[in-house]
């Protein structure tokens, strides 16, 4: 019994002394984020595009930790009053670009 009870406090032992160490390095060491400036996230939008602030602000949430991506608003048909506010959104916020996706043939 008392082998098995040494057993289980060396265990725990390693497990703590494991932790600590993670701890330690992931203080210390500088974090990595991607900084792909080619990376794009693309909100495709079309018609009146209702949820188009509720669904930028997640992108921006996300280029948080992709910080050098670009937000396109890609206007698959957007209705005018919906090209102006996201015209708007371009104007008011850097890294945020208006674009028409290629016609298909």
């Amino acid at each position: 019994m008392e082998l098995l009870q040494d057993g289980v406090i060396a265990l725990l032992s390693a497990i703590g002394l494991a932790s600590v160490v993670w701890l330690t390095a992931g203080a210390l060491l500088p974090g990595s984020k991607c900084t792909n400036p080619e990376l794009l996230l693309v909100l495709p939008l079309k018609g009146a595009a209702p949820a188009m602030e509720a669904d930028l602000r997640e992108l921006r949430r996300a280029r948080r930790e992709l910080p050098g991506a670009t937000i396109v608003l890609a206007d698959c048909g957007m209705t005018e009053e919906a090209r102006q506010l996201a015209e708007y959104y371009c104007e008011k916020e850097s890294g945020v670009s208006l674009r028409r996706p290629p016609l298909e043939i």
